[in-house]
């Protein structure tokens, strides 16, 4: 599955590139205004923080909601206090796109997350040109050399990576790469399945100074409150305020855990 990802994600980059040049874009990326610091906004502190992501659909979950406005539906989480917007910009399988980022980007203050199959170059320019701040590396995706590159392109560009990680091996190999965001996401990519678990199974080999970020398998506060005990200092939620019919209620509800 995630190879599948990969490919079509890579596919769907190329066929943008042959219409629009690498060169425009990176001139796109440097003419945008400095990227908000994402890392100050979800720095550790007293409560925890969420990440609230504009998601219409997943392989594992299929179709969650048609978002008509994405820009709608952000404004109404940072309202509700999210500290950062997720907004998954591949087209596939989760039916987003990079005018999705660009409306939310347009319409909120907080920090705003490419969530997509990162793994050129390009991709990381198309997500500074569309506004991002935060660009998503997947470290089961990416050989070590190619982490290392992108993250320090993403660095170049004055934005942050969030590393996400799976197990021991992935979360070492991405402080390696200069990690200061590591997720640990509860789900495996190569199989879809869940293990709300392992974020506090990896949570002590995360050192201090690098702010920990627990995604996937969130439906309730309890979820949230579950990888807060466990020491998360950040959570991603998606499908649970997707579905819910008021999002500022729902992030309330998460946001006082």
């Amino acid at each position: 599955m995630l190879d599948d990802l990969y490919a079509g994600a890579l596919a769907d980059a190329d066929a943008r590139r042959s219409v629009v040049p690498a060169a425009v874009v990176e001139a796109a990326a440097l003419d945008r205004a400095p990227a908000l610091d994402a890392r100050a906004a979800l720095a550790p502190a007293a409560g925890v923080k969420i990440i609230a992501e504009v998601k219409r659909a997943s392989p594992s979950r299929g179709d969650l909601h048609a978002i008509p406005d994405p820009a709608s539906l952000a404004s109404s989480y940072a309202t509700g206090g999210a500290s950062a917007i997720s907004v998954l910009t591949e087209g596939r399988r989760f039916k987003g796109s990079l005018a999705d980022l660009e409306a939310v980007r347009a319409a909120v203050e907080v920090p705003v997350l490419r969530k997509d199959f990162i793994a050129d170059p390009y991709q990381v320019l198309e997500a500074r040109a569309a506004g991002a701040d935060l660009v998503l590396l997947i470290v089961a995706g990416l050989e070590q050399a190619r982490l290392v590159e992108l993250h320090d392109l993403v660095r170049q560009l004055g934005m942050t990576a969030l590393v996400e990680t799976h197990s021991a091996d992935e979360v070492s190999r991405g402080l390696d790469a200069g990690a200061e965001l590591l997720g640990v996401n509860a789900r495996d990519l190569s199989t879809f399945e869940l293990d709300p678990d392992l974020f506090g199974r990896l949570a002590d080999s995360i050192p201090t100074g690098v702010t920990r970020v627990a995604e996937s398998s969130v439906m309730s506060p309890a979820d949230v409150a579950h990888y807060r005990r466990a020491g998360a200092d950040v959570v991603l939620v998606g499908e649970a305020l997707v579905t819910h019919g008021d999002p500022v209620d729902a992030l309330t509800r998460f946001l006082e855990v």
